[in-house]
């Protein structure tokens, strides 16, 4: 791949932006602007009815500002031209931009294509929906098996020929559950779409007429003629069509063929991601809500990333600062009703849970559920456990259990009616960070990108035009 090349073409307008009199500059952020246009689209495909906390624009100016200047960083750190990030964000042009450069008229051209196709397949024949009471007799079958068959067949064959309802005995008797449950209904076939002994048998009916019983490779059948048409004009069928070739992917498949073409025209100057970043551009000059969508991607992408690389995964897996950061806020961690650390379990049998007591006991909190399912559920589930961080009133087992409240009722699991628990009560708040994980990971995280974005502020300057905020969605 030439990276240059490609980043440069891709660079040349996601980023670059132009303030023209329509469209005036409502932000810049380290000198690059943000055109109202841009911000307007943003603020409004975030800010709909269906927000639950919608934003003003005043509110939205900052978040939004905070948010461009981390896609800026990510762009100056180069994640752009990482692999996995392009990777991913071709994978989302290509289906946005592939299927623009397929035109109506080509998609028509394959409509009229499928349609004669369809019309030499039929061979001059008619259409036909029939209906079938079906009795399977699989591959192989004894002859017990075939007499069976055949007699269950006739005895339905029976009952329609002294006045028996086809539909309600297709429902009730057909082994084809698919076409039972619509009266044995078929959807519109014609030649070649059915199995041999059945084709034969079906064109030889006209509409109304009910065939004797007869045996394919499958099975019996006995098949009802609903209805005969012939084929329709192109133009009754055409939405039809359309509709289908398009759940078949045409656009795709076209795209690769006009895709293939500019590559071949190209004598190997280019490669196809560059000619799809070419296409990306000149589709996007056409169509302003079209560029702010790959746009959003682009930098959706980069705002996770940094995030990600620089704050998210790196707090997760600093046990050390982690340790810090709950030691020297302890204190905002503290609670006002008793919490329980530990694992509760359910038995199928009353001598597992002592046992599983002992399995537990001088082990460290994070290899209690490996150590149990080791020793009790290698074949089959004889325990089953809950582990987590409990508090008063929040379980009605651990209540009784655990808090001694009176009068609480336990619910076991059924089939496992021995419980038990092993653990620590902690009556004043968490004894160490991994007692509350998630919450300590979440507000270290918090801080990290509180003094990330401070630094973004440092780094890239934001300069508000208030006179032009004051015009959007209002001009």
């Amino acid at each position: 791949m030439k990276r240059k090349g490609l980043v440069f073409v891709f660079l040349s307008f996601i980023i670059t932006t132009f303030a023209q009199n329509d469209d005036p500059i409502v932000m810049t952020i380290g000198g690059e602007p943000v055109t109202r246009s841009e911000f307007e689209y943003n603020y409004n495909k975030n800010n709909t009815d269906a927000v639950v906390d919608k934003k003003s624009v005043a509110e939205y100016i900052d978040m939004f500002a905070v948010y461009k200047m981390k896609v800026r960083a990510a762009m100056d750190a180069h994640m752009d031209t990482v692999s996995s990030y392009l990777r991913e964000f071709h994978q989302y042009r290509d289906q946005q931009i592939r299927p623009l450069l397929v035109s109506e008229d080509m998609v028509d051209a394959e409509c009229r294509k499928y349609y004669e196709e369809m019309k030499k397949s039929i061979g001059g024949k008619q259409l036909l929906k029939p209906a079938q009471i079906f009795v399977l007799l699989k591959q192989k079958a004894s002859a017990a098996e075939q007499n069976a068959a055949k007699a269950r067949i006739d005895s339905i064959y029976d009952i329609l020929t002294n006045g028996g309802d086809f539909r309600e005995l297709a429902r009730t008797c057909s082994d084809d559950k698919q076409t039972g449950i619509n009266g044995g209904e078929l959807p519109w076939v014609g030649p070649g779409q059915l199995l041999k002994e059945f084709e034969d048998v079906a064109y030889s009916l006209n509409v109304g007429q009910t065939s004797t019983p007869f045996l394919s490779t499958v099975g019996y059948h006995i098949v009802k003629m609903v209805g005969r048409k012939d084929l329709e004009p192109f133009d009754t069928l055409h939405a039809q069509i359309h509709r289908f070739i398009e759940s078949r992917g045409v656009r795709m498949q076209l795209s690769q063929q006009i895709v293939d073409s500019l590559s071949h025209a190209a004598q190997s100057e280019m490669t196809v991601d560059q000619i799809l970043d070419r296409e990306t551009e000149r589709l996007c000059a056409q169509d302003q809500e079209l560029k702010y969508l790959v746009q959003e991607y682009h930098d959706g992408l980069l705002y996770y990333d940094i995030c990600n690389n620089k704050i998210w995964e790196p707090t997760k897996t600093d046990t050390l600062g982690l340790d810090n950061y709950f030691k020297q806020n302890k204190k905002k961690y503290a609670w006002n009703k008793p919490h329980f650390y530990g694992m509760i379990f359910y038995c199928k049998n009353a001598k597992d849970v002592n046992a599983v007591k002992k399995a537990t006991k001088g082990l460290s909190e994070d290899k209690w559920i490996g150590s149990v399912r080791d020793m009790f559920n290698k074949d089959s589930v004889m325990v089953k456990m809950d582990k987590r961080l409990f508090a008063k009133g929040d379980n009605k087992t651990a209540d009784k259990l655990i808090f001694k409240i009176k009068g609480q009722e336990t619910k076991t699991p059924s089939g496992y009616p021995y419980v038990g628990f092993v653990g620590r009560m902690l009556k004043k708040g968490p004894a160490k960070w991994t007692d509350i994980s998630q919450k300590v990971i979440q507000d270290l995280q918090d801080e990290r990108m509180n003094e990330f974005v401070e630094e973004l502020r440092q780094k890239y300057p934001v300069i508000v035009n208030e006179d032009v905020v004051n015009t959007v969605n209002n001009h």
